[in-house]
């Protein structure tokens, strides 16, 4: 089925049925993450899909209200190195639109080990995220308003941005930490220390 045929019918059966079986789901039991950076099947064109910055996915204009069907439309995303993100199957790719980033971190769970604090995230899609050398957090400060926003790496060139309430938490957490002789308001996971902005800068936005 191409992307084309795709987007002739009024819902997602045809590329849901695909990803499946891509997925190892036709019995019920899911294997995993697909391997998707492994695929290198021909481009199909557009999809009439878009992640919008809340996280809410839409197809042809509409909201996806199926949670399971997102999580499945999720596990096959792949950013290449072009930039635009695409729904990947082992037969097919299909380019779709990403207002700001790929999921949403909706909740913070803060742990320790080995006498370290360790955050990790859970998205919108129902992954786990540790926060350390491996997947990275970072703030950009972006927007008419500069508002300040997290963003962590969550597998491949796929990334999440921090929900606004989970943010204020992760905030909580800093504290000012010397970094190349600046002293930062910076968070620490797992033995890493991500910045959020020099400590001048906090004082002069208090």
């Amino acid at each position: 089925m191409t992307s084309r045929q795709i987007s002739e019918i009024k819902d997602t059966s045809g590329l849901e049925d695909l990803i499946r079986k891509a997925a190892g789901d036709e019995g019920g039991k899911k294997r995993g993450l697909p391997p998707v950076h492994l695929w290198n099947p021909p481009f199909c064109g557009d999809l009439d899909m878009e992640i919008r910055a809340d996280g809410t996915w839409f197809y042809l204009g509409t909201p996806i209200g199926r949670q399971t069907l997102v999580n499945l439309f999720s596990s096959v995303l792949r950013k290449d190195e072009d930039g635009h993100t695409y729904l990947v199957t082992p037969v097919e790719k299909v380019r779709i639109r990403v207002i700001d980033a790929h999921f949403l971190g909706i909740d913070l769970i803060v742990s320790e080990r080995d006498g370290q604090q360790v955050l990790s995230f859970q998205t919108n899609v129902g992954e786990t995220v540790e926060v350390g050398e491996e997947h990275t957090l970072w703030f950009e400060v972006a927007g008419e308003h500069d508002e300040l926003k997290p963003y962590f790496h969550v597998r491949g060139r796929l990334e999440a941005l921090v929900n606004r309430a989970t943010m204020y938490e992760l905030i909580e957490l800093g504290e000012e930490i010397e970094i190349d002789g600046t002293l930062m308001f910076a968070v620490k996971s797992g033995g890493s220390i991500f910045p959020i902005m020099s400590v001048a800068e906090l004082n002069a936005q208090i």
